[in-house]
């Protein structure tokens, strides 16, 4: 079971805040760009995500039911910045794996054992650019 939705709204109104400015640059850290499906707004959510084979793995540690999550899929994609690369991202697919095994080993701990969210979303990417300083 992902992280209650109470922390969710929690972390959008106080932690999101801070970790969108380290995410763009630290290691497992990305920021997902995506537009809202009713409102055409352009949203950065800051969260965990790790290439692999020619894309992203994003642990969705609040589930797939999480507005970016269905935002991308709806979309199709869109735009994933990570280590100070903006990449366009598609093909996106929420899959179950109870072994996190895409995950390094602090955060397959984290998945597997405390928030129990065995979830994820895996992008391709289509483009890349380094992001202007």
């Amino acid at each position: 079971m992902p992280a209650p939705r109470w922390i969710a709204r929690v972390n959008k109104a106080g932690l999101n805040r801070i970790t969108r400015f380290i995410a763009p640059w630290a290691p497992g850290w990305a920021i997902v760009v995506h537009r809202g499906r009713r409102s055409g707004r352009i949203f950065r959510t800051p969260l965990w995500a790790f290439r692999r084979d020619g894309g992203y793995v994003i642990a969705l540690t609040y589930g797939a039911e999480s507005d970016w999550v269905r935002n991308v899929l709806a979309a199709g994609g869109g735009e994933l910045e990570s280590r100070r690369r903006r990449c366009v991202i598609g093909s996106p697919r929420v899959y179950r794996d109870e072994a996190a095994g895409d995950m390094p080993p602090f955060i397959r701990f984290m998945v597997r054992r405390v928030i129990k969210a065995p979830e994820f979303l895996r992008v391709e990417v289509i483009g890349e650019r380094e992001i202007s300083k």
